[in-house]
């Protein structure tokens, strides 16, 4: 899931080829300091505040800087965790549009990091950087929390317009949030610490990544946990303002903790941005060539050279060399965007699937295995695989790794559509166009036989059991005929298409009883819902309730309207209220997106005797059948996300990295774009397809990458900044050699 946050790129992990145990697509390396430590060569610092307490050789300060990113990082996972089922089952919003907005969220998170970098190098500082947008973002998950109160709007379900309102605006105050103190919280806490604490500061990093991991970890279990549980005033549903509150709750403390210890943090002065220069560097080079774009001036080397009026050499061909890494991060988006449908479309598919391991699995908490295959597969990739290529001599080069976990990922969406496919077919068939469906219920005590006409078949029904559903032509079916032992009785029909009937039936000594029931159900129930419903088959008048949930007044034979069952994995207490009497019984749990009729048969001794009739079945593909596209991806991104930023600190200039990673958060960004594009203008009906299409375009996007790495030749930043460095001193030396030389001339006249 992208976790890694916090390793700098002045680190001595990252100088020593460190690779970060999780996905680089969160690692800010370098934060938004965008020039090395202070520890670093060459670099001179900028101006320092504050006083530095040891505890235990450690600056205190950064124990501050490491529970607050345990409570950000437990923050914003938790809330993220729930997002997609809060746009689904509380918003009620579809889910293509569900997903659109839920990537539209996770750009705005990968586009603000360069937002808070530019800030915090150029203005406030990375102190108070934090300190405002932490206010921001603890102020956005305070609002969302709110605005997923249903009794804000009296719990209707049709006037959710406050409710959207809030959560957008929480949203988009966390996404400023979030991003903006992205890149400034692991710089930050680099800074506490002095030259000759490099040991410590490595020790820092791990302690940094460790809190990362706890907190996302811990907030992907607990958080779905909570929305699972049942809360509100007027009417019980999955609790959103828990599950987005205790969130809010942990980002109020990480603000809290993070002031506590201010007094105690070195805070260096901002001293400006590289990207800002790069960025002015690039555009002088393209507006002054197109100002000398007539053939009378000559053409130069690279279209970079035409900035050397305005720049120093040094930075041009430090830009140049950046430049050819961004090149190859072009192709790079598609990866992401196949990456962070963990969160949408992944989720999504898990509410139609079985989640009972023996214990309840919610749909939004198989997102946590992501993380932890992520802390299982990276140490055995780097100390037994890569190893054991290397042992066979094979030159499996950073780009050549970054190509196949492009592959991988295709795989995995390849796996999640062989799974669409097996949920598919679990799914009922509906009638379609000029076709009808009807089931025949018996809750009789003998066995019936009913004919369609005119002469189009009959069906035996034996006593306490149903038919399922059959389905007819409207234009064809014009009656039933029910025959029991010597009676019979004609139900004539009038159907409507695109529907589903259910006919129950009962045999007496003296007449056959019967009710026609348009069911009023079109697909299985979404989100893994569940539905039921009852039918009295008790000669008086009853009132049902079950749970908390009162169905009403039940004449004999009719039916109450399919009413949603809270936690389909529990069982509830089913009560007949009679005249004289009460009867009771425990129900047997449903199961996730089933739909049932349960017929109240008789009443012993306050013992309520009831019939389960199956009209959808429950989801019956286990949820285990996602961890195969689970463990690709997670290879996948072991191969592509930690080794891309290898490969891009390797090939970049000291002072540049941080151009780098933004570029890397942009492609993140962008990536989340096409998710949200396919989905809101997809005309693909087919899950599964959409599936396939987007592994198809990872597989010919990793085709094209593999061919633009074939062209990429490796360099060495160090060697050629040295060079520049030997240059300089040379030039130096000579413009020095140069002045006294006149300076001897000018004494001798």
């Amino acid at each position: 899931m992208g976790r890694c946050g916090g390793v700098g790129w002045g680190s001595p992990e990252w100088a020593a080829g460190w690779r970060c145990p999780a996905s680089g697509r969160d690692a800010v390396p370098g934060g938004a300091s965008l020039q090395p430590h202070p520890s670093e060569p060459g670099d001179a610092g900028g101006k320092t505040t504050g006083k530095s307490v040891l505890c235990f050789g450690f600056p205190l300060s950064i124990f501050f800087i490491v529970i607050n990113e345990f409570c950000e990082r437990f923050s914003y996972y938790g809330m993220k965790a729930v997002l997609t089922l809060y746009f689904t089952r509380f918003l009620h919003w579809d889910d293509n549009f569900a997903t659109a907005i839920y990537h539209t969220f996770v750009a705005l998170c990968y586009l603000t990091p360069i937002l808070g970098a530019i800030i915090a190098d150029s203005w406030l500082g990375k102190f108070k950087t934090i300190l405002y947008l932490s206010i921001v973002y603890a102020i956005g998950q305070a609002v969302l929390s709110v605005g997923s109160i249903s009794e804000l709007t009296g719990g209707s379900a049709n006037n959710l317009a406050l409710n959207i309102a809030l959560s957008m605006i929480g949203l988009i105050l966390i996404a400023l949030g979030t991003g903006g103190i992205k890149p400034c919280v692991s710089a930050f806490g680099g800074d506490q610490f002095e030259d000759d604490q490099e040991r410590q500061r490595g020790t820092f990093f791990s302690l940094f990544y460790l809190s990362i991991n706890a907190g996302s970890l811990l907030s992907t279990l607990i958080t779905p946990t909570l929305r699972a549980s049942e809360c509100g005033i007027h009417t019980k549903q999955e609790c959103y303002p828990l599950a987005f509150g205790v969130p809010a709750i942990l980002m109020a403390v990480a603000l809290v903790v993070f002031v506590t210890g201010s007094k105690m943090y070195k805070k260096v002065k901002p001293q400006g941005n590289i990207m800002l220069e790069v960025s002015n560097c690039v555009g002088f080079a393209i507006k002054n060539r197109f100002r000398h774009r007539s053939k009378q001036f000559p053409k130069r080397e690279h279209w970079l050279d035409w900035a050397s009026e305005k720049y120093d050499k040094r930075l041009i061909a430090q830009t140049k060399m950046v430049l050819r890494v961004l090149f190859l991060y072009i192709p790079l988006p598609m990866f992401w965007a196949v990456f962070d449908q963990q969160g949408s479309r992944w989720t999504l598919q898990a509410t139609a699937m079985n989640g009972d391991f023996g214990f309840q699995i919610q749909p939004d908490q198989m997102q946590i295995v992501n993380p932890i295959l992520i802390v299982i597969m990276v140490p055995v990739v780097d100390s037994v695989v890569y190893p054991l290529i290397k042992k066979c001599k094979l030159n499996f080069t950073p780009l050549k790794k970054m190509t196949v976990g492009m592959f991988l990922g295709s795989m995995a969406f390849v796996a999640a559509a062989l799974v669409q496919v097996q949920i598919d077919k679990t799914y009922p068939v509906f009638p379609a166009a000029g076709q009808a469906q009807i089931k025949l219920i018996n809750v009789g005590e003998i066995p019936a036989t009913v004919q369609f006409q005119p002469q189009l078949g009959s069906v035996d029904v034996a006593p306490k059991k149903e038919s399922g559903y059959m389905i007819f032509e409207t234009s064809k079916l014009q009656s039933l005929h029910i025959t029991a032992a010597v009676l019979n009785k004609t139900e004539s029909l009038d159907l409507l298409e695109r529907e589903r009937y259910t006919l129950a039936f009962k045999w007496d000594s003296t007449h056959i009883s019967s009710n026609l029931i348009w069911d009023n159900i079109t697909s299985k129930p979404e989100n893994g819902r569940s539905l039921v419903r009852f039918i009295n088959n008790l000669p008086f008048t009853v009132n049902v309730t079950m749970g908390d949930t009162d169905f009403g007044e039940l004449d004999f034979l009719s039916v109450t309207n399919y009413s949603v069952v809270p936690k389909p994995d529990g069982s509830y207490t089913i009560n007949a209220s009679m005249p004289e009497a009460a009867c009771t019984v425990v129900s047997k749990k449903f199961g996730y997106g089933s739909v049932y009729t349960i017929s109240l048969d008789y009443c012993a001794e306050n013992k309520l005797s009831a019939t389960y009739f199956e009209d959808i079945a429950p989801n019956t593909v286990h949820m285990a059948w996602q961890i195969p596209q689970y463990f690709l991806l997670t290879c996948a991104e072991v191969l592509f996300s930690v080794t891309g930023l290898e490969f891009s600190y390797s090939q970049a200039p000291s002072n540049m990295k941080s151009v780098l990673q933004a570029g890397w958060l942009l492609t993140v960004a962008v990536g989340n774009i096409i998710v949200l594009i396919v989905a809101g203008a997809s005309t693909i009906d087919k899950q599964w397809a959409e599936y396939v299409l987007f592994a198809a375009l990872l597989l010919l996007v990793c085709i094209i990458f593999a061919i633009m790495a074939s062209f990429y030749t490796y360099i060495d930043p160090n060697e050629i900044e040295a060079q520049f460095s030997k240059e300089e001193k040379e030039e130096d030396k000579k413009d020095q050699d140069d002045n006294e030389k006149e300076g001897e001339a000018y004494s001798q006249m």
